[in-house]
Parts: structure tokens; sequence; C-alpha cells
């Protein structure tokens, strides 16, 4: 299925509140791109049509495919040799397989993290939950997940492990896109806040259990 007119609108309004500039690189229209289909603006099943993007973007066909590539290593789109490239449908299946091998993973993430944790790390983390638990007052779903993906990058980056780190990137960025594509799910923000709360506090502490904290993570994914 090609882009049709209101979804051609809807990204164009999208690339200008990314504040899109033309002749721009394959990284950043691989950003724009992405931030399209986890927003549901490109939508499972969509083609991405290389000449109606390269008179948008003001590009030519050498970035644009180099963002494509970009987008399939993400698992984001999958390029049809003589077709094009579609975004990638999402099944129960791939959701199934996704979630309890990034639960497993961002536990021991979080184990492995506890000894690495600078105090600086640490005042980041405190920010965030801050700026989380602000947004379940408001209600504002997506200010919420937004601080959450950074709250959850801080202790991947702290466990100073790049094999993990990497290939949860790649994990992470599909269950993100999950919850922007199923638009029924809805967690209970202020039951997800009390886990990251949780967490925090045994980070802090200078005695913890490593494993508690690995197990708090992998139960609340």
């Amino acid at each position: 299925m090609k882009i049709n007119v209101m979804e051609a609108e809807k990204l164009n309004g999208k690339i200008k509140n990314l504040n899109f500039q033309p002749h721009v690189l394959g990284e950043q229209v691989s950003h724009i791109l992405t931030e399209a289909i986890l927003e549901g603006v490109l939508k499972g099943g969509d083609q991405l049509v290389e000449a109606e993007l390269q008179k948008q973007f003001g590009i030519s066909r050498s970035p644009l495919r180099e963002a494509f590539r970009d987008l399939e290593k993400k698992g984001l789109v999958v390029i049809i040799p003589r077709r094009g490239t579609f975004v990638k449908r999402i099944t129960r299946k791939d959701i199934e397989e996704n979630f309890p091998v990034r639960a497993v993973l961002e536990g021991l993430a979080a184990r492995e993290a506890y000894q690495k944790m600078t105090e600086t790390a640490l005042e980041a983390m405190s920010h965030v939950l801050d700026e989380m638990a602000k947004a379940v007052k408001e209600n504002d779903t997506k200010a919420y997940w937004r601080n959450h993906i950074e709250f959850h990058d801080i202790f991947i980056t702290a466990s100073a492990n790049d094999l993990l780190i990497n290939i949860l990137k790649t994990l992470r960025m599909h269950s993100l896109w999950y919850r922007f594509s199923y638009q029924y799910y809805k967690e209970d923000l202020f039951r997800s806040l009390d886990v990251h709360q949780k967490v925090f506090y045994h980070f802090r502490k200078q005695d913890a259990d490593q494993q508690v904290i690995a197990n708090l993570v992998q139960e609340h994914i």
C-alpha cells in the first residue's frame, strides 16, 4: 500500500514538527521516517515510494537508500527486491518473542550496572524519575514514555557492556513501535512509576541485592 494523500499530509506535518530542512543526509531521513513509523503516521504495509520521498526531502537516491538500509537494520521496514520498501507489519508472534528476551537482557543490564553507576548517572536518573512523576500527575502519557525510555537508557549505558547495549537498542526499538502501533495498549502509569521508584531506590542503596534490581526490571518489562 502506497502512502495516500492524507498520509502524505501527516508526514509533511511530522517533518515540519521536527524542524526539517531540505537536502538532509540519510541519517536525518532515517530519523524522521523512524519517528513517523513510531508515531503511527506510517503504518504496517505502507510502501515508502522513492520518487515521492526524494522530492519531499530534496535528496538524491543514494542518501534515501542509505536511510532505508538503516530502517531495515532497525527492523522497521522490509526491502523486497524489484517491489520496493514497505513498513514492516507486526504480528502477535513478534511481540511474544521480543518481550521475554528483552526482559531477561534488560534485567541483566540492570544487574551489571549496579556496581558501575556513578553519582552523575544517579542524579540524572533522579531527575528523569521526577519528570516521570510529573507526567503521571498531568496524565501526559507521551511525556511519561519519553522519560521512561531515558530512565532505562541510563542504567543500560551504565552496564558498560557494549554487546548488551547494542542488542537492547534493537529490541527496545521494536518494543517502542509495538506501543505506538497497538493503540489499545495502556499501562497503569502509577504502577509503572512505582516500579521505577523501587528500582532507583535499590540503585542508590550501598548494599543492595543486585538480583533484586534485575528481577524488578525483568518483571516490569
